[in-house]
Order: structure tokens, then C-alpha cells, then sequence
């Protein structure tokens, strides 16, 4: 019982440490911003998915974010969320298979679009 015990421990540590690396939020003065619109993919971008997924829209093409989640800023559902709004992100990072992968995603305050 006390190696199950171990085993489960170890796993939700090294989970948790590898979810801390794909959330590195600091911003790389070496790579391009980039200035998107950030929402919903499927309430807002109408991309097909089965659940609400961050995603962003560059030059008019959507794609879903992997290393940034909608949970992270605040309720999706909400008024503001990004649901119901589309909001202003500057974001590093590089697409690869069709999908954005963030290095730094972060949210531009002032008025969200509906």
C-alpha cells in the first residue's frame, strides 16, 4: 500500500512540474509578438471541437492554443469571457500541425468585441 502511495505521489508531482513548463508565460524580447484575437474557438471561432477551447485568430485564420487555457482568464462563460467575446492578446509562439503553440499568451486590457 505505502509503494501505491509512493507511485501515485510521484505521479502528481511530475504532472504538476511538467504542467508549470508548458505554462511559461514570460514574454522572449528575441522572438516576434504577435498581436491576435483570442476567444472561444467553437462559440466564437466556430472551429469544431467538443468542448470550449482557448484559441486565437492571426491575419483571419483560427487556430486552438496548446500552452495557455481558457480557464486562466476568468470565466469563460461570462459576460467578458471568451465565449461570449472576442479580446486582444499579444502572444509568442509558432504554429506546428495546424495548432498555436504558445510561449507567452497574454491578454491586452480595453474593450472586448461581441
Amino acid at each position: 500500500m505505502k509503494t501505491l502511495l509512493n507511485l501515485l505521489f510521484s505521479f502528481f508531482i511530475l504532472n504538476s512540474l511538467n504542467a508549470q513548463v508548458e505554462n511559461n508565460n514570460t514574454k522572449d524580447n528575441k522572438k516576434k509578438l504577435f498581436h491576435v484575437e483570442a476567444a472561444c474557438g467553437q462559440c466564437q471561432f466556430k472551429l469544431a471541437g467538443k468542448s470550449c477551447d482557448l484559441a486565437i485568430r492571426i491575419k483571419g485564420k483560427s487556430y486552438f492554443v496548446d500552452g495557455a487555457n481558457i480557464d486562466e482568464h476568468g470565466d469563460a462563460h461570462g459576460t467578458d469571457g471568451f465565449c461570449n467575446a472576442i479580446s486582444k492578446a499579444e502572444v509568442q509562439g509558432e504554429v506546428v500541425d495546424g495548432r498555436f503553440k504558445a510561449t507567452y499568451f497574454k491578454l491586452i486590457k480595453g474593450k472586448n468585441e461581441k
